[in-house]
């Protein structure tokens, strides 16, 4: 047995060798005027350490990649096995790559993750530039994101945000029914991914999934799945940076992406069964976007079957305006809690517009200029997506004064170019809504025009949900922040650790003790 053991331990490091060598040495001649190349790469798997978090939340991707950057600079070169990438983190740069060159870094590369959970490729955020990406993207923003759609489907945010509130607020009341005090502890990070879960749910497919401590089986088994999702796509499997790993599922993720990718598609596939057969014709009648796209795509001729196009752009857009307006609604809370003064100002705000004699509506919105100012600032220090999913160049480019070749990734660390001392004065680590006040930078949006602030991403594949995660941000921390006096048990700072995966969710859970600040019929 050990000499077997023997003899494939050193086929395995041969196989390694010759990949190597063999790529590196194609690529050899594309070196000389590209970007500099971060020290710190290991023998055979270059940088691939620095793309893999480890047991402390302090070693995570965009941070490695930001300590390379203040001694390299914003753009260089990292090597992930056989593969090249370079890393970015200036806005120059930024508006360079998506204006200049975005037509050529609009595609993304064939990663083992995207292989397993985008339906082959489907999934049209995950799908390479082309005709059907256009043609889908087209779909989606103009039928399903558009503004007009949003306003259509104004009754389901507001529904859920006051089922919301009525829950929270229920539940204080049961804990003060038992002899509890006048503030009950609540975890945030749940109630807030129920919320966000619900919203989603009824706009894609008409129906919820319970919440506020009634959970359904199936609404436990949609979060997880989820969650597990945007973990793993999150995950760079050995086999992306050494291809002739590929026989080989190291750690056992690539097993779980296609357990993972099982799972939702059962739970879709059941919701879009349901809604197949009935008629939903006639303009007076409520449509949810699983009936948009069975009216929409019938008969359409695409790339993928119709059947794998609905689910697929079901699966994105529940998992992708759950999992994102969970983070950020998450960390917005979490900053207040830690900077109480600023939680105040904003209490203040909303007693001055909307008073406590009645609930936010969202028409309030429009005047919460310092609530907006929040929301921007949580988003500039903690992007939801602190990389912005990794690119690919699909030609030769000029970026920066140095030439990328076809085939190289692109990474963009919008976690660093948010924070840039020489962008950001003043501070940039710290948490100071009022310099979206300021005029330098009180007209910057989200829609990725200004390359100094792109939580959403920008040009081509900037994320179509924006405006719909918008509105959800201000409606739900208004409503949480005018309803509920909020605190932490003993005054305690809230732990900021971030958790790997495509999105960087809390790592631990918000817990927060909430008392009732509005009259009890109001809730």
């Amino acid at each position: 047995m050990e000499f077997f053991s023997i003899i494939y331990v050193a086929a395995v490091a041969l196989s390694l060798l010759f990949c190597y060598y063999k790529l590196c040495c194609k690529s050899a001649t594309n070196l000389k005027y590209a970007p500099p190349e971060a020290g710190g790469a290991r023998l055979l798997t270059g940088h691939l350490h620095l793309m893999t978090a480890g047991a402390s939340s302090t070693n995570l991707p965009h941070f490695n990649l930001a300590d390379l950057a203040d001694h390299h600079g914003p753009i260089f070169t990292i090597r992930l096995g056989v593969r090249r990438a370079i890393v970015v983190s200036s806005p120059d740069l930024a508006k360079e790559l998506f204006t200049s060159c975005d037509a050529a870094v609009s595609s993304r590369p064939l990663l083992r993750t995207i292989k397993h959970l985008s339906y082959d490729l489907a999934m049209f955020a995950f799908a390479p530039y082309g005709p059907y990406w256009r043609e889908m993207r087209k779909l989606v923003s103009a039928e399903l994101l558009s503004a007009h759609r949003l306003e259509l489907q104004r009754s389901v945010r507001v529904s859920e945000t006051t089922y919301f509130v009525k829950k929270l607020y229920e539940a204080w009341e049961e804990e003060r029914s038992h002899g509890g005090s006048n503030h009950v502890l609540v975890d945030m990070k749940r109630w807030f991914g129920e919320l966000s879960l619900n919203v989603v749910m009824r706009l894609v497919a008409g129906r919820r999934l319970g919440g506020g401590g009634d959970d359904t089986e199936e609404a436990m088994r949609c979060r997880q799945v989820m969650r597990d999702f945007f973990h793993l796509l999150g995950v760079f499997v050995p086999a992306d940076a050494l291809p002739c790993l590929k026989w080989l599922d190291i750690g056992g993720f690539e097993k779980r992406m296609k357990q993972t990718a099982k799972d939702f598609d059962r739970i879709v596939g059941d919701w879009v069964a349901d809604r197949r057969d009935k008629d939903y014709s006639g303009e007076s009648k409520p449509q949810n976007f699983i009936d948009v796209m069975l009216s929409v795509l019938k008969g359409a001729n695409l790339q993928h079957d119709v059947l794998k196009v609905i689910k697929s752009t079901c699966l994105v857009l529940i998992a992708g305006g759950t999992d994102t307006t969970t983070v950020a609604l998450v960390w917005v809370l979490s900053l207040l809690l830690n900077n109480r003064p600023i939680l105040k100002k904003a209490q203040e705000e909303l007693d001055k517009h909307v008073g406590k004699e009645r609930r936010v509506e969202e028409s309030d919105i429009k005047n919460l200029v310092y609530l907006s100012a929040i929301i921007k600032e949580t988003l500039r220090l903690y992007p939801a997506g602190p990389l912005g999913g990794i690119r690919e160049f699909t030609k030769d480019c000029d970026v920066g004064g140095y030439h990328v070749s076809k085939g190289t990734w692109l990474i963009v660390n919008i976690w660093k170019l948010h924070r840039d001392p020489q962008l950001w004065a003043d501070d940039p680590l710290e948490f100071r809504p009022e310099r979206f006040l300021h005029i330098n930078h009180k007209s910057i949006d989200v829609k990725g025009q200004n390359f100094e602030f792109i939580p959403f991403g920008a040009g081509r594949r900037i994320c179509p949900g924006a405006n719909f995660g918008m509105h959800m941000l201000h409606l739900a921390l208004a409503n949480l922040l005018h309803a509920f006096e909020l605190s932490t048990v003993s005054d305690e700072k809230v732990d900021m650790s971030e958790s790997a995966g495509l999105t960087n969710l809390k790592a631990t859970p918000l817990d927060v003790l909430i008392a009732p600040r509005l009259l009890p019929n109001l809730y």
